[in-house]
């Protein structure tokens, strides 16, 4: 262990000599968030924003880290306002870089070339821009959280450091003007280990209006980041950030910033006086070689000696069905969640499903979250629990419900989840007093973000995941309508050249299963896709798919929508409710688009990336769809099994299904 140890520091000190003695490749990217509100291709405006984007990626090479500019339309609503802010701590190379890769990818991403407003946080820099004056005025929304799962051990007493430092970092940067609002901090924690933090405004704002954004984002770090070793708050107009490692530069070439009465700037070292004589540039083609062949070094002794102790533990430490290691930082007590939840109280119940119970919580920080209780009784091991937390804590897109952390004690297998407010989908679109607060644009944005979350699954998440139980009541909706996709319990991990599985036990939801998997137990990313079309006939029409079954004219919804395609009537199958907000030709693309995923045959079905594509552009020829795949036919059709093996404990409608959370059974791989 300690050879282990010490090897593992060298690693450490190796790669931050290597990191420091070189520059990165490219900007970080954070977060981005841009606005429903559209113009149109070739517009004014559009033609506007490309002009600003222009103007901002010039500026950004003129050695400045802060620029704003306004491009005026004939009209005022083809005006255009935007800025960029570098980090205070980027040379000019670097913000240039960043400014143009943000500008560029502003112009080009499907989800933000048309939006009238949006905002992009890159570690290096932010570019923001709107179609309303914004400048010397404090935005704190739209904002982001980001932070480290891992925590500190003293939360109490950290927390209180966290507030003084970063007080302090905002009275210094809010202080500066004519200049880069911006300051960095560093707290001593312990003999052995520092706090660092760094506030920044852009430079357009008072320094009331930037020390009172500032305040803003600091007051929300025990609702982002309580007790976590690392966290940003990310808004329009400011930012702050904190490690416990040194995440900003120092130039010891710049003068030490004058301090406020009564602080002391740390010190730094540096070289003395005079030249030295070798070059910075020699200095790094010597140490960044030499650092690179013992880190390899290190990394082959750190695999030998890996692998000799996993042959030699593998027959004395046998593991255990509740060893998770990998997400062991989000970890909760019994008694802490207990405490949240009023001790599962039935007044904090939210739903109750096959596998246990929805339970709503408020940690103290104050954020609130969805606790979803296993049932003793529900048959789900350690193992099985513990493929659904490794699972889902890997996972991290808009789309998806985010896993905050789990409990395992005994017999209790809890999950926690972050909150929505508005509940899952069914809740709302089979409700006929609700219905009406999904007009199309909600609908259809809904579609578009269920398509985005599940090709996130399948094609951009470090695994490839075949959800298997993708349904209305698993589709939760936050504050603004956004789409989650939650439960996880049955989701199969594919290996990366894999293509297909297969089981003998069917586990899901009757009427969302493709045929294949149904009768045959065979199951791809063509599954998904098959569930994602019964979703959108269902989202498009407002009924269930089975609601048509006692009908004298058809079995079930897709039936009855391939009758309509056929008559030439596809917009009858549109939710009454929905006749004075839908846009005809956005409705009939989104039928068509459904048709093709429920074809019969899994080749003929396209894939999610596919169906991102014909939702996100027009211009993409859709091919013409055949007769969907009708597995459920009347008792007598030789070709239906007379008996499916389908978990039952997935099937049934949950009335409260606010966080509905589902821990579902998995088969183990």
């Amino acid at each position: 262990m300690a050879s282990i140890s010490i090897l593992f520091h060298l690693v450490i000190a190796i790669t931050f000599l290597s990191c420091t003695t070189t520059k990165a490749q490219g900007p970080n990217y954070l977060y981005q968030v841009c606005s429903t509100n559209k113009t149109t291709a070739n517009s004014t405006f559009q033609s506007n924003l490309r002009t600003l984007f222009s103007s901002l990626s010039s500026n950004a090479t003129a050695n400045n880290d802060f620029h704003n500019s306004t491009v005026t339309g004939r009209n005022s609503s083809d005006t255009v306002y935007g800025l960029f802010m570098c980090r205070g701590d980027t040379d000019t190379s670097t913000c240039s870089k960043c400014v143009a890769n943000v500008t560029q990818k502003l112009s080009s991403d499907s989800e933000c070339s048309l939006s009238k407003q949006a905002v992009s946080w890159y570690d290096e820099c932010m570019v923001r821009y709107s179609n309303r004056s914004f400048f010397s005025t404090a935005d704190t929304r739209p904002g982001a959280f980001l932070f480290n799962t891992a925590n500190v051990s003293n939360q109490e007493s950290f927390m209180s450091l966290l507030f003084a430092t970063m007080n302090d970092t905002a009275d210094e940067a809010a202080s500066f003007s004519g200049g880069a609002k911006y300051a960095t901090k560093e707290a001593n924690i312990s003999g052995f280990q520092s706090l660092y933090c760094l506030a920044q405004c852009t430079e357009d704002l008072s320094r009331q209006e930037c020390r009172r954004c500032l305040e803003d984002a600091i007051g929300n770090l025990p609702r982002c980041c309580e007790g976590k070793q690392g966290g940003r708050v990310l808004y329009p107009s400011c930012n702050i950030r904190y490690e416990l490692y040194p995440f900003y530069q120092s130039p010891a070439s710049a003068a030490p910033a004058p301090s406020p009465a009564g602080i002391v700037p740390p010190t730094t070292s540096s070289s003395s006086g005079g030249s030295s004589g070798i070059s910075s540039g020699t200095i790094v083609a010597i140490v960044v070689p030499i650092a690179v062949a013992l880190l390899l070094f290190v990394v082959g002794a750190l695999f030998l000696i890996k692998r000799a102790r996993k042959k030699r533990g593998s027959a004395q430490e046998p593991k255990t069905g509740t060893e998770i290691s990998t997400v062991e930082s989000l970890r909760f007590d019994f008694s802490t969640i207990e405490a949240v939840t009023n001790k599962f109280s039935e007044a904090n119940k939210l739903g109750e499903g096959g596998f246990g119970e929805v339970y709503k919580g408020v940690l103290p920080s104050g954020q609130e979250i969805a606790v979803k209780r296993l049932s003793k009784g529900s048959g789900q091991g350690g193992e099985e629990f513990k493929n659904e937390v490794e699972v889902v804590a890997k996972l991290q897109h808009r789309n998806l419900a985010r896993l905050l952390g789990f409990c395992l004690e005994g017999d209790e297998k809890i999950l926690v989840y972050e909150y929505v407010a508005n509940k899952s989908l069914d809740y709302i679109l089979f409700d006929p007093e609700k219905q009406s607060w999904l007009d199309w644009t909600r609908r259809y944005k809904i579609i578009g973000g269920i398509a985005r979350g599940i090709q996130y699954l399948h094609e951009d998440s470090r695994l490839k995941i075949i959800h298997r139980d993708l349904k209305a009541s698993n589709i939760l909706l936050d504050g603004d309508m956004n789409p989650k996709i939650s439960d996880f319990g049955m989701a199969r991990i594919f290996g990366v050249d894999q293509t297909q599985g297969n089981t003998s036990r069917i586990v899901g939801t009757y009427g969302y299963m493709s045929p294949e998997y149904a009768m045959h137990g065979e199951f791809s990313v063509k599954s998904d896709v098959y569930s994602f079309g019964v979703l959108v006939m269902e989202i498009i029409s407002g009924k269930k798919i089975s609601s048509y079954n006692e009908t004298d004219f058809s079995q079930d919804l897709l039936s009855y929508a391939w009758k309509l395609w056929k008559d030439g009537a596809p917009l009858e199958l549109m939710d009454p409710t929905l006749r004075e907000s839908y846009t005809p030709n956005e409705v009939i693309r989104c039928i068509h688009i459904g048709l093709l995923c429920v074809q019969e045959d899994p080749e003929d079905r396209p894939t999610m990336a596919t169906i991102v594509l014909m939702l996100d552009s027009n211009s993409v020829t859709l091919p013409v769809p055949n007769e969907p795949a009708f597995f459920v036919h009347s008792g007598t059709d030789p070709s239906m099994p007379m008996r499916l093996q389908i978990d039952q404990s997935t099937t049934g409608s949950i009335q409260k299904s606010n966080n509905e959370i589902s821990v579902s059974e998995v088969d183990p791989r």
